[in-house]
């Protein structure tokens, strides 16, 4: 079995560890959750981090529990919010979970027969069924309102600087987290729990509940909250969320995310979301540093990443796809885009629509009074005898003429005005 504490550390995933914790996981296979929120049928990659914790645990040889907070994301986490969020239906809790765990089936061994398989589990399955008279005399007495308060998430929703307050729904939440520890230490011998430092709070809660319930011992660890060099907030981007299910978040747009991080962060970043070892992270750093105009953390990163979420078919369509949006791309890349990654690459690129009927007129016709990719015939003709006019990345003639084989996807054409001016001719009803 490999140091897991150990593993963590060098990767800079440990912000807190109760003490006792590595001591306890050298005995033998341990059981570790992380709970996460199903607010969304799709992980985003602030997700990531707890889930790659899982990943690491598992590949040290102990077993992970996906907790899937049905119960939990009915009543909604304090922690780290300012105001009280909207609640689910079970239904869409369940759908969600689906979606999820088709997701985390990605990083997590569930089914094969290693006895440290992965384990998926949901809270609202045994507390949909618990009476509140029930928690508050079972659970409830157990756990000081002295206790409670001191809490940090508790404090800062209910001191001087909050302005709404917080509801009871809210501050009964660590003791609800508190009783999944409690309940999984019963069921699966789970003995720690992980999560996001702003969850040491709830976390430390449901082990001072083991062990006044029981006079059990567990445990808790923590990650740092992932942050970026300039101070923006990890994992947003001007469109919002970026998404694991590709419906949300094109392939294109994830290797992109990735390829765009700072030098700074692809330091860390590298450490945290890939299974790259020790050795191989401080070559690729070594040689970025020597050359960082190659970007090769950046690069390397993106595709690791990538890969593990969307596989390496995908992959390598982000590469092609990258490639076309900086010049370097070829026809064939270009014409074999699905219709989703062409419209990402050029998102804000001017269009304009014709019917398929048009393309028999001639090229100068079509490209200056059909389209306006040219204010005038002549600014045409002259840009194109300088050789500044490329269709689908080929350089034309004025002669050229168009024809239902330049239509990427069957409906598109690009124009190339120079270097850097693109212009997208949409054709209908071919």
């Amino acid at each position: 079995m490999k140091n897991f504490v150990e593993e963590l550390r060098w990767r800079g995933m440990i912000h807190d560890v109760m003490p006792g914790t590595e001591e306890m996981l050298k005995e033998g296979m341990a059981a570790a959750y992380v709970g996460i929120d199903p607010t969304a049928d799709s992980l985003h990659i602030g997700h990531l981090v707890g889930v790659m914790m899982l990943k690491h645990f598992q590949n040290a040889g102990h077993q992970p529990i996906a907790l899937v907070g049905g119960a939990t994301g009915m009543i909604g986490d304090p922690s780290g919010k300012s105001q009280e969020r909207n609640l689910l239906d079970e239904y869409t809790l369940r759908q969600n979970q689906e979606g999820l765990k088709s997701q985390l089936q990605l990083f997590l061994d569930f089914h094969s027969d290693i006895p440290n398989k992965a384990l998926l589990v949901n809270n609202y399955d045994w507390m949909k069924e618990f009476s509140f008279l029930d928690f508050i005399r079972d659970i409830g007495k157990h756990i000081t309102v002295n206790y409670m308060m001191a809490k940090d998430s508790v404090k800062k929703r209910i001191g001087e600087e909050s302005k709404t307050g917080m509801s009871f729904t809210e501050f009964s939440y660590q003791l609800v987290q508190g009783y999944d520890f409690l309940h999984l230490y019963k069921e699966y011998n789970c003995k720690l729990q992980m999560g996001g430092s702003d969850q040491w709070g709830n976390i430390t809660t449901g082990t001072e509940l083991i062990r006044r319930k029981l006079s059990g011992e567990a445990f808790a660890l923590t990650c740092p909250l992932i942050t970026k060099a300039d101070g923006g907030k990890f994992g947003k981007t001007e469109s919002g969320n970026v998404w694991l299910d590709p419906k949300r978040t094109s392939p294109y747009k994830f290797y992109q995310f990735w390829l765009n991080t700072s030098d700074e962060d692809a330091e860390k970043y590298i450490k945290i979301f890939t299974m790259l070892n020790q050795e191989e992270v401080t070559l690729l750093t070594h040689q970025h540093q020597a050359e960082p105009h190659l970007r090769i953390l950046q690069k390397r990163l993106a595709e690791e990443v990538t890969t593990m979420v969307h596989g390496n078919k995908a992959l390598e369509a982000a590469k092609d796809a990258s490639a076309i949006l900086f010049g370097k791309g070829t026809t064939d890349q270009l014409k074999n885009l699905d219709e989703a990654t062409f419209l990402d690459i050029f998102e804000g690129v001017p269009q304009s629509e014709i019917s398929s009927e048009t393309l028999n007129q001639p090229l100068l016709n079509i490209l200056s009074e059909q389209t306006g990719v040219f204010k005038s015939n002549g600014e045409a003709r002259r840009m194109i005898k300088e050789g500044a006019v490329l269709v689908n990345k080929n350089k034309i003639s004025e002669d050229y003429q168009f024809s239902k084989e330049d239509l990427i996807q069957n409906t598109f054409i690009l124009v190339q005005k120079g270097k850097k001016n693109y212009f997208i001719i949409k054709v209908n009803s071919f």
